[in-house]
C-alpha cells in the first residue's frame, strides 16, 4: 500500500474519532443542564416592615424611620408587617384587614394591591406618627408590641417624656386662642381670678377686683381633645380641652390653678420655644386687700 493512502486513513481515522467524542460530550451534557435548572427554585420573597435604624422607647416615627426589605415567605413571622403584594399566611397586610389567605392572589390583584400602596404609601404611611413602647435594632422587623398607634390605648402614656405628666384643663375659643392652638404647640398658661373687696369698711365694698397672671410658661400641647395631632390641611382645631405636658411639681401647680379662677392658654411663637418650660411659681401666692389711708380717705389696694 503507497504511503499517501495510509496517511490519508490515519487522518480519516483520528477525525472520526474526534468526532465520536464530540458528539459524546455533547449527548452528556445536556441532562446535567437539565438537572442543574430543575435544582435551582425561586424563592418567595415578602416585603416586611423593619426599623431603618436603631429606635428608642419614646420616639415618634417618621418616614425615614420605617423602609421595607426582602425576607423569604417562609420566614415571615405573622407578627411582621407586610405590604400585602405577596400573600403571606397569617401575617397582617398593609391595610390592616384579615391576614392573607394561603391561595395564592391573582396578578391583577397583587398589581392593584402595588399601585395602592405607591400611591399612599402603604403601611409606612399608616404607621407614621406611632410611639415607639420598646427598643427596636436597626433592620429588625417592626412587630405591633413594640409601637403603639395614635388613637390605640396607652398611646399617650407612650407618647409622654420619661418624669413628664399629662394633664388636661377646660378650655374654650376665646381661651384658646381662637382655635389655633394646635397638638405639639407651645404655650403659656394665664390665671385670671376673682379677689372680693368686700368687708373692708368703705364705699363700694361688695365690689369685685380680677387679677391676671401667667402662671406656666414654655409647656407643650399633646392633644386638643382626643386629637393627638391636627389633619395636613388643618389650620384650627375648636376643642374642650387641652392636655398639657408637665412636670410632677408643675401638675401641682396647675390643679392649684384651676381650683382659683379661669385659665386661659397663650400661643407661643416657633422662634420662642427654646426657653424655660414650666411653672412660674405664682399660682399659690394668695391675694390680700389692705387699706391705705391717703389724705384721712382709706383707699383699697390688692397686694399679690
Amino acid at each position: 500500500m503507497k504511503p499517501a493512502r495510509i496517511v490519508v486513513i490515519c487522518i480519516a481515522a483520528v477525525a472520526a474519532i474526534g468526532l465520536a467524542l464530540v458528539v459524546r460530550a455533547m449527548g452528556s451534557g445536556a441532562p446535567t443542564a437539565v438537572a442543574t435548572a430543575a435544582a435551582v427554585e425561586v424563592v418567595p420573597m415578602a416585603k416586611v416592615l423593619v426599623a431603618a435604624r436603631n429606635l428608642e422607647p419614646g420616639r415618634r416615627l417618621s418616614d425615614a424611620d420605617m423602609a421595607w426589605k426582602d425576607w423569604p415567605v417562609a420566614d415571615v413571622n405573622p407578627m411582621f408587617i407586610t405590604d400585602g403584594t405577596v400573600p403571606v399566611p397569617g401575617a397582617t397586610p398593609a391595610d390592616g384587614t384579615a391576614p392573607a389567605a394561603d391561595k395564592p392572589e391573582g396578578a391583577v390583584a397583587s398589581v392593584t394591591r402595588a399601585a395602592t400602596n405607591l400611591a399612599t404609601g402603604g403601611a409606612k404611611a399608616d404607621y407614621v406618627g406611632s410611639v415607639v413602647r420598646e427598643p427596636i435594632l436597626a433592620g429588625e422587623p417592626i412587630v405591633g408590641r413594640k409601637i403603639v398607634r395614635a388613637g390605640d390605648s396607652g398611646y399617650m402614656a407612650a407618647y409622654l417624656e420619661p418624669g413628664m405628666r399629662a394633664m388636661a384643663i377646660r378650655v374654650t375659643v376665646e381661651t384658646a386662642a381662637g382655635g389655633f392652638i394646635l397638638p405639639g404647640d407651645r404655650v403659656d398658661v394665664l390665671l385670671t381670678r376673682e379677689t372680693n373687696l368686700a368687708n373692708m369698711g368703705t364705699e363700694g365694698s361688695d365690689r369685685s377686683k380680677f387679677t391676671s397672671s401667667t402662671v406656666m410658661q414654655n409647656v407643650k400641647v399633646l392633644a386638643i381633645d382626643q386629637s393627638t395631632r391636627a389633619g395636613d390641611d388643618e389650620q384650627a382645631v375648636v376643642g374642650a380641652t387641652a392636655t398639657l405636658e408637665l412636670g410632677p411639681r408643675d401638675a401641682e401647680s396647675l390643679a392649684l390653678a384651676k381650683s382659683e379662677g379661669e385659665l386661659s392658654l397663650v400661643l407661643r411663637s416657633y422662634a420662642d420655644t427654646a426657653g424655660p418650660s414650666g411653672s412660674l411659681g405664682v399660682a399659690a401666692r394668695q391675694s390680700t386687700a389692705i387699706r391705705v389711708y391717703r389724705g384721712g380717705a382709706p383707699e383699697v389696694v390688692v397686694v399679690q
